[in-house]
């Protein structure tokens, strides 16, 4: 499932990778995604890329922000079941960095 077979593959796999953002992106003690120290974590795609979700052909990973008011490991786990309920492989999950979110009022 890498982005390297050619344009059109590479097109299906940032879709994909697009799924899997939108959909960790909506899950409560999910603050944002993360690309990684260097940048390195991302999908890429013609004229685009996707920080912070990682495909192989086998397996994937994805790495995010999280909330801190949150159980971290509840957190990974729900964003783990829904990136392999997308994709159908495994994937695992890297929480690079904590943060609370402001309450309003």
């Amino acid at each position: 499932m890498t982005a390297d077979s050619g344009p059109a593959d590479a097109v299906e796999v940032g879709s994909v990778a697009e799924q899997i953002a939108d959909a960790v992106l909506a899950l409560p003690g999910v603050i944002d995604l993360h690309s990684g120290l260097f940048g390195e974590v991302a999908t890429y795609m013609p004229g685009q890329r996707v920080s912070g979700i990682a495909l192989r052909d086998e397996d994937g990973e994805v790495h995010i922000v999280a909330d801190l008011t949150y159980d971290l490991q509840e957190v990974a786990a729900a964003v783990r079941d829904t990136a392999e309920s997308i994709t159908g492989l495994e994937f695992s999950v890297v929480v690079e960095d904590i943060a609370q979110t402001r309450k309003a009022g």
